[in-house]
């Protein structure tokens, strides 16, 4: 599967600056006076930075992505260095990608007598105050972007102080589909709800009897610009991800539709098969049908 990704040309790159602060994701950051995207993981290809780089050194090209694996890019990330292995590891943890965090410590720890550097003062620097190596000047990014996991224990011990409440089933952030990243650990073989904007206030249940135990993405297909991006990352969400279901919570007006169009779109288009649901809800709260498309 092919999917646009940003791409540096260092020799143009004079180390401004000017575009770290426009990727969404903070995967730009400055290490050793150049722009460096320090991980494709959190690279949408959206391009946000392109137009803030006064020498024109970022473009976009669409490339063969396969599956993130941390462990190749780690073997790209250690040729660039020290300084940039931490930035890459410092990233991940601070997106709260344990997973991939451990792996890539792991790969690092394994290859040791191959580096040019010392595994035990990367760990160091990845875990330390962010505030003492200006991590917060250099990273960029809208805090409203910042992935975070929910602990799903923190569901069991609200449901058993607050019996009778309904508790929040959300599993993570961010959920807006031009934010999230399909690649994200919280996606993979999970049961994924595409939901569109407006159904959660129609639906008084969403939480308990829609959310519940799954990962989430939210839409809305009159008002959203960039269909085509929708489509590259349902795309990825299967392929890569390699979701498990897909249900689609659409409302009953008309323009909602398009939201099912994306994903069977998306569908047909994969590498693999995966069932989609699609349920249509009334203004009132209704639930109108439900079937597998």
């Amino acid at each position: 599967m092919e999917r646009e990704i940003i791409k540096i040309d260092e020799e143009k790159c004079n180390g401004c600056g000017l575009c770290v602060p426009n990727c969404h994701e903070g995967a730009l950051q400055i290490i050793d006076g150049k722009v460096l995207l320090i991980s494709d993981l959190m690279c949408d290809g959206l391009g946000a930075c392109i137009g803030h780089c006064p020498e024109g050194a970022i473009t976009i090209e669409k490339r063969e992505a396969e599956p993130y694996d941390e462990v190749k890019v780690m073997e790209i990330m250690v040729s660039k260095g020290f300084n940039t292995v931490v930035a890459h590891l410092r990233h991940l943890k601070e997106h709260n990608e344990t997973v991939f965090l451990k792996q890539g410590m792991s790969y690092l720890m394994a290859n040791e007598l191959k580096l040019n550097f010392i595994v035990a003062d990367v760990k160091n620097a990845v875990h330390q105050n962010d505030s003492s190596n200006g991590g917060a000047a250099c990273s960029g990014g809208c805090p409203g972007s910042k992935t975070v996991i929910f602990d799903p224990a923190e569901f069991k011990m609200a449901d058993s102080q607050h019996k009778g409440s309904l508790q929040s089933q959300l599993r993570q952030w961010p959920v807006q589909l031009h934010l999230i990243n399909p690649s994200a650990s919280y996606f993979i073989g999970s049961d994924l709800l595409v939901a569109a904007d407006c159904s959660a206030f129609a639906l008084g249940d969403f939480h308990q009897n829609w959310l519940k135990n799954k990962s989430l993405v939210i839409a809305c297909p009159k008002l959203d610009q960039g269909k085509e991006i929708y489509l590259q990352k349902f795309i990825s969400l299967i392929d890569s991800a390699r979701v498990n279901t897909i249900t689609v919570l659409i409302m009953e007006v008309p323009c909602c539709g398009g939201l099912l169009q994306l994903v069977e779109m998306a569908a047909s288009r994969s590498g693999r098969k995966v069932p989609v649901k699609a349920i249509t809800v009334s203004i009132k709260g209704e639930i109108l049908s439900e079937e597998w498309v």
